[in-house]
This record gives structure tokens, sequence and C-alpha cells, in this order.
């Protein structure tokens, strides 16, 4: 009886030490990140100081490439203009995993005092700019070719074939132009190999470093810009009576539209935002202008409700339009759609996010928000996540928002988004059956 209870206990102890065991990061992984940082940091700091705007990303592109080449991966170049794939086929077979990285800058000048702040200029819709990293895009590419080499160097722990893919224009292509997501998906990047889930990180500068935040089903907002163009009647400024005032009409327009958002949209179910972020009118101070132009951003986080907005914005602003005598014409440019994570798949990786977090993961709201990552997500079961740049010694309120000239995030945050980056490549496999 002693030996039967011994070697139930025994039978017990190896099983609880196997749980534990596959609950817990392969040892080297931690070690292969911590030996590679320097390097990320290099790489990083690299990129932030020469940036380069959407569809430019030229010299970015030739940095990725000459990488993954030296890592002996098969690489695609030009892949919408200026898109990197690497692809690397595991020992095992399994899934076809594809992580997602963007490239592109912004027409920010940089005002931050670090030594390898951004000098550089470009020629944005003709004019001269600024550009910087002010939404962590270097960093993104840093942790991807970080994963990318100690994932290639560990290739006999991987099951099945991981496509690193380095995007283009994320934030917009040029007026005119293709780009972004969608243009690498019209030139194929999801098939051959076809990919079979997606998972992506974004460093967020309000998320404490060692953090992850997530969400299931709506993470961020589907984003559609709109132009309404109000046609009044001409007149001098000082007999007002005698033509249409445009701006007037115009100004009219834009307080309508909020009563869209606080008084006719359940904002209950999901947010809702309507910014008007441009008002054009008039070329002296005594010509009341014969046209005036509003545009702006819509963002919804439910495709019903996303139609409907658009619905009551037409209305609303021909209906005020047409109560003061002018017209008005509207028109919608749709720009992302909503990042919408897949909720098995969040299920199945939670354990792996927990792994390579050490448990530090937050439920978040949904955000407004867009990422044109949102298209890779309608194609497969798909991922997005923040990643933690905020330094632990700052609070949330201190640290410069995304898209600002002060934009800063502590470089220490791209460890947690490698390791989870690897982490998900190895685990994916073992949950996908």
């Amino acid at each position: 009886m002693m030996r039967l209870f011994l070697s139930i206990y025994l039978f017990l102890l190896s099983s609880v030490a196997a749980t534990a065991q596959s609950n817990n990061s392969p040892a080297w992984l931690a070690t292969d990140v911590d030996a590679l940082f320097a390097k990320t940091v290099s790489w990083r700091r690299q990129l932030h100081q020469n940036p380069e705007l959407s569809n430019r990303e030229t010299n970015t592109a030739k940095l990725i490439a000459a990488h993954l080449k030296s890592l002996g991966l098969q690489v695609q170049e030009g892949v919408a203009h200026t898109g990197v794939v690497g692809i690397l086929k595991g020992v095992k077979p399994g899934p076809v995993i594809g992580l997602r990285a963007d490239m592109d800058a912004l027409p920010v000048t940089e005002e931050t005092d670090l030594p390898f702040a951004s000098k550089a200029t470009a020629t944005y819709n003709g004019q001269q700019v600024g550009v910087m990293h002010a939404c962590g895009h270097d960093t993104h590419v840093a942790m991807l070719m970080s994963a990318a080499e100690i994932l290639s160097k560990r290739k006999g722990e991987i099951a099945g074939t991981v496509k690193f893919i380095f995007q283009p224009a994320e934030e917009g292509p040029p007026a005119g132009e293709e780009g972004g997501a969608l243009l690498m998906i019209k030139e194929g990047v999801m098939d051959n190999p076809k990919v079979d889930a997606m998972f992506g990180l974004h460093i967020n500068a309000q998320t404490p470093v060692g953090q992850i935040r997530y969400r299931a089903r709506g993470m961020m907002a589907a984003a559609d810009w709109f132009t309404i163009t109000i046609k009044g009647k001409q007149v001098h400024g000082a007999q007002p009576w005698l033509g249409v005032d445009p701006v007037v009409v115009g100004a009219q327009v834009i307080n309508g539209l909020q009563t869209i958002v606080s008084r006719q949209m359940e904002l209950t179910k999901n947010a809702v935002v309507i910014s008007t972020t441009i008002f054009k009118g008039g070329v002296r101070e005594n010509i009341i202008p014969e046209q005036a132009q509003l545009a702006g951003t819509i963002r919804t986080l439910d495709t019903a409700m996303r139609t409907d907005v658009k619905r009551r914005i037409q209305v609303m602003a021909t209906n005020i339009a047409e109560a003061s005598g002018a017209t008005a014409t509207v028109s919608f440019e749709p720009k992302t759609a909503i990042v919408y994570n897949d909720p098995p798949l969040l299920q199945k990786m939670m354990p792996s996010l927990q792994k390579a977090t050490g448990g530090n993961l937050v439920e978040m709201n949904a955000a407004t928000g867009a990422e044109d990552y949102s298209f890779f997500a309608e194609k497969v079961p798909s991922l997005f996540l923040y990643v933690g740049g905020r330094p632990l010694n700052t609070t949330e309120q201190q640290s410069a928002p995304h898209h600002t000239p002060k934009f800063f995030v502590d470089e220490e945050g791209m460890k947690t988004g490698i390791r989870a980056f690897c982490q998900l490549v190895l685990d994916y496999p073992k949950v996908a059956k």
C-alpha cells in the first residue's frame, strides 16, 4: 500500500512539475532578449534619428532587408512600395504565423532633448516639415528585427513558418498614392504561404514598461474622414444681408455635428467621435466668401453605428445649409476598419502573454485611435496589443501623447514586446490544432 501511495505521489509531483514548466517561458528566451538588447536599442536609435514618411521608407527598408538576409531568411522587398517581408521556416511542421511592425514616421518636428532626436525634414503636402517617429514605429521595427534574430537562431523550437511583415505607410499614403496594409494585402502578403494567424504590437506611451494591455473584439476604432463643402453667396462683409454667409453656416454645422454624438448615438453601446479639424473659407477680411469647407474625422467601434453616423452627418449638414439658403455637399473617405481581436484566439494566447509579462496584463477600454492593422485582422484571426513604454517613475498624465513633438518612450519597454512576439510564435502551434 505504501508503494502505491508513493507511486501516486511521485506521479502527481511530476505532473505538477511538468505543468509548472509548461507555464513558464523557455529559459533561453529572456537570456536571448537581454543579450541582443544593446543591438535592439542601436537599431531603434538609428531609425529614430533618420525617420522617413509614408511610402518613402527607403533607407529603413534597406536596413531591415540587410538584417533579415544576414539571418538567412527568404526576403521579399518592394512590397507595397517599400515594405519588407522575411520568411522563416521552422524545423517542425505547423501553421503560418504573421508578425507585423509598421515603419513610417510623421510630419512632426521633434522637441525632445534626446541625443538621437530627429533633425530630419521633408516635403509633405507641399510644405516643408519636420519628420519624427512620434508614434513609436521605430521601436516596432527594432522589436521585430530582434524577434527575427532570436527566432532564426532557435528555429529548432519553431513549429511552422513565421512571416515577419514590415509595413510602410501605416499613417496613410500620400495623396494620390496607394499604400499601407491594404496595398500589402492586395500584393499578396497574406499568401504564399497563406497566413493562418496574425499578431501585432504597438508601444504605448501611457502604458507602464513591462505591461501589456489587451481587449477582446473591438480594440481600436474605425476611422473615416469627412469633407463638407458649403456654398453660399459672396457679398461685401459690410452687407451680409445681401448674401449667404457659408462661414456662419459652417459654424452651425460644426455645432450640429456634436449633437449627433451627444443626442443621437447610443453611447452606452459604443463610443463615437466626430472631430472637425479643418475649417477653410475666405481670402480677405471684408469679403464674405462664396464657399467654405469643413473636414475632419469620425471614429466608431461598431459597424452599424459607423454606417448610421455617416447618414446622420449627411442629413445634418444638408438641412442646416438649406435652412440658411446655402447648399452642402458631403463626402466620406474610409481610412481604417475596426481593429478586431478574435476572442477565441485571445483566450488561447493569454497564457503566452502571461509568460511574456510575468502576469502584468491589463484589460483596457476600447481606444478611439485607429490602426490600419485592422485590415490584416479582417483576413485571419488576429491579436493586436499595447506594449508599455511609459517610464515607471512617471505618471500617465506626465507622458506626452502620441503624434506630438515631445513624444517619448522608455526603450526598456521593447524587451516585453520582443518576448511577446517570440512567445506567441512558440505557443500558437500548440493551440492551433
